[in-house]
């Protein structure tokens, strides 16, 4: 970061989407400005400071997730979910664990091209517009301009010649007035774009091999020649396609990759989820689990630092920072191999969420679930104004509900408000021009019932 946050400022940032969990906060904000730190320290020391990667612990739908993937968006970093007991050991059909560092080097090579093309789109802007007109106003052929001068005395043609530039000139002039008006939107015109058509090639491929579909179509794609088809399209249209290949020229995609590679070894951020399905030691021989130990083995490597091939090049795993979670109520973090242990020396506890907490998620975070329907509706002409009493008694019923059945954290309020609103939000176009008061008696009107019938719930809540 060019100018990195303090742990304060990082935590109070956090703290606008995220309920709660402050040692987590502390934790994920302490590792990201650790790496501003080590940026700093003597060229010698650099490579040996290794990141602090973290094991957060706790329920589902308390914000583990969120955290990770906040924090990656402050550093503007490439970030990857993954659920680790998606994968398999190496030698089984499915996954491989070097699968996501491809995948986060993918993310980066993206990111870092938006970003270069987003610097040039003022130029390539510029191009587009000159090749628009030049479509709308072609020029004329060379020959029937020499025809007519040979026809005419010599000093005659160069003044016509003249005369007949600054004609075109006039004339191109008044079009690119018209265009940037938006008088010439609903025009048509015949551009040539990339011919996207490639035969289907079908690839069986093993464990670790999940690029090879994608590389060979890349491969035969560069050496067959560039097709290229004719499309009537809008002048808008004509002019983002335009404009999107004019970027694509004027960016050096050598230098993108490169940037692109550094940024994923340096500041790449991997979440990976579910890494309690894997603690255990040997397979349990429940359904598909398959040598969870092996993977974790398969993990080993990657988080303690290796080289892993991807299509851009070769991509340095030290430095990237992982994030594991999970639930551990059956398994515990001591049921990783020791090895795998020893890489996740930060280990924080997420708590439950209170009643107070449901409160404060649906007032408080500026992604609020209340305020994100209330724009939905508004949509419609429909105000909804939801009083406190009635925020009270979501949270109340939605901390019941997680009581009673299973207990899915803060995700438990998506369904309860959905439930609440679904007659309103299907009947919005009739409602135009209204105001609603979302009330406490609404609220108990509408959900008693389920909440009364706790078989209902478990099915409907």
């Amino acid at each position: 970061m060019q100018q990195p946050l303090t742990p304060a400022e990082i935590v109070s940032e956090l703290d606008k989407y995220i309920i709660g969990q402050k040692d987590a906060k502390r934790m994920v904000a302490i590792a990201l400005r650790n790496r501003w730190r080590r940026q700093q320290v003597p060229e010698h020391l650099r490579d040996e400071i290794t990141p602090k990667n973290i094991i957060m612990i706790g329920p589902t739908g308390v914000g583990k997730t969120e955290i990770a993937r906040r924090l990656a968006r402050l550093a503007q970093s490439p970030f990857l979910k993954v659920e680790a007991s998606k994968f398999t050991e190496v030698g089984y059909v499915g996954r491989d664990v070097e699968s996501m560092i491809r995948d986060l080097t993918d993310l980066a090579v993206n990111m870092v091209r938006s970003e270069e093309m987003e610097a040039v789109k003022k130029k390539a802007e510029e191009i587009a517009e000159e090749k628009l007109l030049d479509i709308l106003l072609p020029p004329k052929r060379q020959t029937d301009a020499r025809d007519q001068q040979q026809a005419l005395p010599e000093p005659e043609a160069m003044k016509a010649a003249q005369n007949e530039a600054k004609q075109a000139d006039t004339t191109r002039e008044k079009l690119r007035k018209l265009l940037h008006k938006g008088a010439l939107d609903n025009r048509y015109v015949d551009i040539e774009v990339p011919d996207r058509n490639f035969p289907n090639i079908e690839i069986f491929a093993g464990t670790g091999m999940d690029d090879m579909d994608y590389n060979l179509r890349e491969m035969l794609g560069s050496m067959l020649p560039r097709r290229t088809k004719r499309r009537k399209v809008t002048i808008p249209e004509a002019r983002e396609i335009l404009i999107q290949e004019e970027s694509q020229k004027l960016i050096d995609m050598d230098k993108v990759i490169k940037t692109a590679i550094e940024r994923a070894e340096h500041s790449g951020i991997i979440f990976l989820d579910e890494i309690d399905k894997i603690a255990g030691r040997e397979a349990s021989g429940r359904g598909p689990d398959v040598s969870r130990e092996g993977v974790q083995r398969d993990l080993l490597p990657i988080v303690e630092g290796s080289t892993v091939t991807t299509k851009y090049g070769m991509v340095k795993t030290d430095h990237i920072l992982f994030i594991a979670s999970g639930a551990f109520h059956i398994s515990k973090p001591s049921d990783l191999v020791p090895e795998l242990q020893g890489r996740f020396p930060i280990r924080v506890e997420l708590q439950s969420l209170s009643k107070e907490d449901f409160i404060r998620i649906l007032k408080e975070p500026e992604n609020a679930l209340i305020t994100q329907y209330i724009a939905l509706l508004a949509t419609e002409e429909v105000q909804l104004v939801f009083n406190d009493e009635a925020i009270e008694e979501l949270a109340e019923i939605a901390f019941q509900v997680n009581s009673r059945t299973e207990n899915i954290g803060a995700r438990r309020l998506h369904t309860v408000v959905e439930k609440l609103l679904s007659d309103i939000s299907f009947n919005a176009p009739q409602l135009k021009g209204q105001t609603i008061p979302i009330t406490r008696q609404y609220v108990r009107e509408t959900l008693s019932d389920i909440i009364q019938d706790e078989d209902l719930s478990r099915y409907i809540l």
